[in-house]
């Protein structure tokens, strides 16, 4: 108990600027996931030799699709990519490598291959209970998702970290970690000198943390710990905490050495023209989610407009300083339009019902603040994001690094799916296709410093890769678990697409295997809770 009491000691002087304010006990605080994750019963590989026919290569970096092409894997990397014909004609056999005695071969012909996508906010869970880290990471898998950042490491660095080593080694199930700690993880108590901020920053790459996860703290303690972390090779990530950001915009942090940002907090403010502060209602308490998002809501309409010269100043500074957007547009989106998010299709059979409970309208539960949301709040929602994208979409244009997050558990979001939505989102924003997968693909990996072994479709880099039988660049929605939903030439109703084969380190997971074994988790879980209530009856 005295690790929970610390971890909570630290992260509750951070609570109220972050984006789980509801936490109230040590449990609440970390046991989002209590179940850790099972030995790998699944997946085949890596092969000595592995090779993968026919495919149609979308690589990741920005060119245009090309198949048919074979691609050699041995172990975990790929060592060959070789062109074996044209569309429309029989694929010539004198192009193909040849097998050698024990190769695995897949016959993937017609089939569309991307890099593995990549999740830059990726919770284990979220602020539910009971959320098996089984279920977490094989919805990932079956949506594409080979890697993750993990934000916060709420769950604690043990927990975390026993994930990443497992997750390394392929013992489990899952995509791969990259674990993010929350300042001051792990501390007896908060940080509240830039000395303390320097020793902690320091002691945490041997703990096996990738980066820090900031929501907010005064310019002298940013400044020693942003310097502190680029001496120690550390990433950076900030939500701008509303509490806080008056003191940091994104732009102040930036400055200091931040390396990206979070959703949109930050961002409207440091494009503010004639006001330093929000104009919240009088009414308005933080502490309150309906009053926190409806009038954040309203947030982008007090900024400047685009090709403003305030617009343009913030933009190209950005740019300058080679910052990353991680937008993650879709945890936002029920704001816009609740009942679309609220009656997403895979509800149904993938929404543990914990995690249902958890998205009900709750004072207490975080991102549950449907206490009376109105037809007016969810019309400024949209105003916001026309604005907010606008702005997402000129800084891809001009150069800047954008990357796709989706921040699932929250808000009625469910992992994998809600990041084949987030590809959507950027779609609306204005990018193309290409560009999208760029986003989750290689943009994601430059962000890691890991761009030399994965994020894109090249010999010499691991063997990460998503393959699905139909064209993500016509349609994104052939990504789903659940698949696209259209008529078939006998004019009868279907659900086509989702992905096929998730490869991860050079191992093949099937997909619609992964998808099978949710649905019988989520089901699993609804007859316990049935009997629990029939007990409870009793």
């Amino acid at each position: 108990m005295n690790k929970s009491l610390s971890l909570v000691t630290c992260f509750c002087t951070y609570f109220a600027l972050s984006f789980v304010v509801s936490l109230t006990t040590s449990s609440e605080a970390i046991a989002a996931v209590d179940a850790k994750a099972p030995e790998r019963t699944t997946g085949d590989g890596p092969y000595k030799r592995l090779i993968l026919r026919g495919g149609i290569i979308i690589n990741g970096e920005g060119a245009p699709a090309r198949g048919p092409m074979d691609i050699v894997i041995e172990n975990d990397r790929i060592v060959k990519i070789v062109n074996v014909g044209n569309p429309g004609v029989p694929i010539k056999p004198n192009r193909r490598p040849k097998a050698r005695p024990g190769d695995k071969e897949i016959d993937i012909e017609g089939q569309y291959v991307m890099p593995g996508f990549i999740d830059m906010h990726g919770h284990i869970g979220g602020s539910a209970d009971n959320i098996p880290a089984e279920y977490v990471f094989k919805l990932w898998l079956a949506h594409g998702i080979t890697t993750v950042r993990e934000p916060g490491s709420f769950n604690g660095i043990d927990w975390v970290m026993d994930h990443v080593r497992r997750s390394e080694e392929n013992s489990i199930a899952a995509p791969r970690i990259m674990p993010y700690f929350v300042f001051g993880l792990g501390l007896d108590e908060s940080i509240t000198t830039a000395k303390q901020a320097k020793t902690w920053v320091k002691s945490i790459p041997k703990k096996g943390a990738k980066g820090i996860k900031f929501f907010g703290a005064t310019p002298e303690i940013m400044t020693a710990a942003l310097t502190e972390a680029d001496k120690q090779g550390l990433g950076s990530m900030m939500h701008h905490a509303q509490l806080d950001v008056t003191n940091m915009n994104v732009l102040d942090s930036a400055r200091l050495g931040l390396t990206s940002m979070e959703h949109w907090y930050g961002l409207p403010e440091a494009l503010f023209e004639h006001q330093h502060i929000q104009n919240y209602s009088p009414e308005y308490n933080y502490n309150n989610e309906q009053h926190r998002f409806a009038e954040a809501g309203r947030l982008w309409q007090q900024a400047a407009k685009k090709n403003s010269e305030k617009w343009l100043s913030v933009r190209d500074e950005l740019l300058s300083l080679d910052f990353t957007l991680n937008p993650t547009f879709t945890i936002y989106e029920a704001n816009r339009d609740l009942m679309r998010d609220m009656n997403a299709d895979w509800h149904k059979e993938y929404t543990l019902p914990t995690l249902w409970d958890f998205f009900q309208p709750n004072r207490n539960a975080h991102g549950s603040y449907w206490f009376d949301w109105t037809t007016d709040d969810e019309i400024a929602w949209k105003k916001n994001y026309q604005q907010w994208m606008s702005f997402v979409n000129d800084y891809k244009n001009h150069g800047g690094r954008v990357t796709v997050g989706s921040d699932s558990g929250y808000i009625f979001k469910i992992y994998g799916f809600s990041y084949i939505r987030e590809l959507e989102l950027l779609r609306e924003a204005g990018f193309n296709a290409l560009e999208v997968i760029q986003s989750a693909t290689i943009n994601g990996a430059e962000a890691l410093g890991m761009a030399d072994e994965i994020g894109s479709i090249r010999v010499g880099k691991k063997a990460d890769l998503v393959i699905v039988g139909e064209n993500p660049l016509r349609n994104f929605k052939v990504l789903y678990g659940t698949g696209h939903f259209r008529l078939d030439e006998n004019n009868k109703p279907i659900r086509a697409g989702g992905v096929n084969y998730t490869v991860k380190d050079g191992i093949v997971y099937d997909a619609k295997l992964l998808l099978e074994q949710v649905r019988a988790m989520v089901e699993q879980a609804k007859i316990k809770k049935i009997d629990g209530v029939k007990r409870a009856r009793n």
